[in-house]
């Protein structure tokens, strides 16, 4: 008997209660193209307290298929989504976000690739509707990631939109990691793959989650887990900075003695040098801390979330 593919729907929230219900018909409307597919929802809250948890359960209460996860705590950008992942059971997984930045109207197209065979489409932007400036910055970083990166190349311009066959989710579950760098993991995991543009929308409703600090995050994450180049360029930078203070200091001797009663150093280089070298000395230890950060993250081997509900599961 031939059983129907399932498509899972993965995505999370917080203080989305204006975008969820555009998010849902949105996504209904595109399943509707699809009937040879059943579906499932799993959108994960992190304790938002805008009314979009009463939306999710009402939502929930009239589909069976959608299913909530709330969490006990706000887990951030990206412990939470990466749990929606894990919990998906369908043979596909539709991966996006509830601000509708990312289009849900791709899930045809990335059909389309799916049925030709590749077990990861992966849903590249080709142009914005937000700031271009943070856009510039971020085509930067992919650029220089991409560059530098020990292991498979880390695909530009791509936040983890895609679709991606139950192979590959068998895989990810392999990954016990407290604080993973998905758009890294679909990259080093492998399979066959496929990559589709995309234009990112403007925000239908509400302002973005993102800040400095969670940008920031999000960048050092993807350094640490992913290439070593940091930690080398300390110890080039610290071989470098020590010849040419070698060569500065022989410089300054041989000058001294050739007019050793006219010459007088000065504090002026001693105190511009003192600063420069103290300053490289912070950047490096601070470039240091970062990956002992992140080595101290998976030692500690916190679980993912917690949850604190969960809506519509078959326990």
């Amino acid at each position: 008997m031939h059983c129907q593919k399932v498509i899972s729907i993965t995505s999370s929230c917080w203080n989305e209660v204006d975008n969820i219900p555009l998010f849902y018909q949105r996504c209904k409307a595109e399943l509707a193209k699809h009937p040879q597919y059943d579906y499932e929802f799993i959108v994960e809250d992190n304790l938002s307290t805008d009314g979009t948890r009463e939306i999710l359960r009402e939502i929930a209460a009239k589909d069976p298929k959608f299913k909530v996860i709330l969490n006990a705590n706000n887990f951030g950008h990206i412990r939470s989504p990466f749990n929606a992942l894990l919990n998906a059971s369908g043979d596909v997984v539709f991966n996006l976000c509830s601000d509708l930045q990312e289009p849900p109207e791709m899930l045809s197209e990335f059909l389309k690739k799916y049925e030709e065979g590749y077990k990861v489409v992966a849903g590249v932007r080709s142009g914005t509707k937000a700031s271009l400036l943070l856009e510039f910055f971020r085509k930067c970083y992919y650029s220089l990631l991409a560059k530098t990166s020990s292991d498979a190349q880390v695909i530009p311009k791509f936040t983890g939109f895609g679709l991606y066959d139950r192979c590959f989710m068998d895989a990810l579950k392999k990954f016990n990691d407290p604080y993973p760098y998905f758009r890294g993991l679909v990259s080093e995991i492998g399979f066959k793959r496929t990559e589709v543009p995309f234009v990112q929308e403007k925000r239908k409703f509400g302002k973005t989650k993102n800040n400095f600090f969670t940008l920031y995050d999000m960048a050092m994450t993807g350094f640490v887990n992913h290439t070593k180049l940091p930690l080398r360029m300390a110890a080039f930078s610290g071989f470098v900075i020590a010849f040419m203070s070698l060569l500065a200091a022989l410089g300054y001797f041989i000058y001294k003695c050739c007019n050793w009663n006219s010459f007088q150093v000065g504090m002026a280089p001693l105190v511009i040098g003192l600063f420069f070298f103290s300053a490289v000395q912070l950047v490096f230890i601070g470039i240091l801390g970062e990956y002992i950060g992140a080595i101290y993250t998976q030692v500690k081997n916190k679980p993912l979330v917690i949850e604190e509900e969960r809506i519509n599961f078959d326990e």
